[in-house]
């Protein structure tokens, strides 16, 4: 197998590395990748040596989690797959991977492109802002940083029926927000930023604000567009790879005289109606719900694919992303030699 390894920082290789598919666990599941997708934001910070994130590996470690792959062999016991599907993981970008059948490992959906379905885990993130936040349909949701993540949010805001306003710093992403679904978007330093979304909610302001961006500014952009009493939705890392603060993110003004709600996107979302025997919102599930999108045509991230690579073009990429090349957005690498 091929496998994608960081070393340290911007020094990343492709290994060779033994992987046993002949003696296969009873729940284990044998995949051979056709194409990842390169997760921008948090895996140039691992690439440029930002700060560790609690609970991620060190160097060296593997990169990405965006996986598309179908099944070569299944163990005795694996009755949720068979040769012949195809897969999305989170496994990193390499050639081949042997994973548990309970993991995260959802089927394809016939009829859904793999250069769509390739996004769906991180898609299901993008889920996991609405539903942390307690979003309710027919909200105002503004969606600061439209990196795949954030469009990501975009795409899925009519689904979730929310009216969504992407907030970027170019007009490039700002327009790929509107392919996506956006119903307005701003650039992040309009001087009249603020009347204008006031206008556009018709007064009622930003009730959620989801921020998929790690700079400060961004964080607070979002603070300061969202209403009184309003949520603030962080899925990004707040100042990984970034310099220090030259403000306090909880000044009053920001934070207390407003009545806001900062909520870390991480982990599970609590659900009012549980069933009895399972985890109605679990993460496969909801990553099967952002599938059926796709399946249903409501949902298709492969409009924002930039760059189509080779595996072995992958450091070039990295590269592009380390000098933060604005027209570069959705990356897949194909796995096929």
């Amino acid at each position: 197998m091929k496998i994608a390894n960081l070393r340290g920082p911007r020094d990343l290789v492709i290994e060779d590395l033994t992987l046993d598919t002949q003696n296969l666990g009873p729940d284990d599941v044998w995949g051979e990748t056709e194409i990842t997708g390169f997760k921008i934001g948090t895996d140039r910070g691992n690439y440029e040596g930002a700060e560790n994130v609690p609970g991620a590996p060190d160097y060296p470690r593997w990169v990405g989690d965006s996986n598309l792959a179908a099944i070569k062999a299944v163990g005795s016991n694996v009755t949720k797959f068979k040769p012949g599907d195809r897969v999305i993981s989170r496994a990193p970008h390499t050639s081949d991977w042997i994973q548990n059948q309970n993991g995260p490992l959802v089927k394809v959906p016939d009829g859904v492109d793999s250069e769509d379905a390739v996004w769906a885990h991180l898609y299901t993130l993008s889920g996991l802002c609405y539903r942390k936040a307690n979003f309710v349909p027919g909200e105002y949701v503004a969606v600061v940083g439209l990196g795949v993540l954030g469009l990501g949010a975009i795409g899925l805001g009519p689904a979730m029926g929310a009216r969504t306003i992407g907030i970027g710093n170019s007009p490039i992403r700002n327009d790929m927000a509107m392919r996506m679904g956006a119903h307005a978007t701003f650039l992040y330093n309009d001087r009249d930023l603020t009347s204008k979304l006031h206008e556009y909610t018709n007064g009622s302001g930003v009730d959620l604000v989801i921020l998929t961006a790690n700079p400060w500014p961004a964080y607070r952009t979002s603070v300061e567009i969202v209403r009184d009493n309003g949520r603030v939705s962080i899925v990004s890392l707040l100042g990984r790879g970034e310099d220090d603060l030259d403000f306090n993110p909880l000044a009053m003004q920001y934070f207390y005289h407003k009545s806001l709600s900062l909520i870390a996107v991480n982990g599970t979302s609590g659900y009012l109606y549980p069933s009895s025997d399972s985890d109605r919102f679990e993460w496969n599930k909801q990553c099967e719900f952002v599938l059926q999108l796709m399946a249903d045509g409501n949902l298709n991230p492969s409009q924002l694919i930039t760059h189509r690579l080779h595996y072995t073009q992958m450091i070039e990429a990295y590269e592009m992303a380390y000098e933060r090349e604005k027209t570069m957005l959705g990356v897949v690498f194909t796995w096929k030699d």
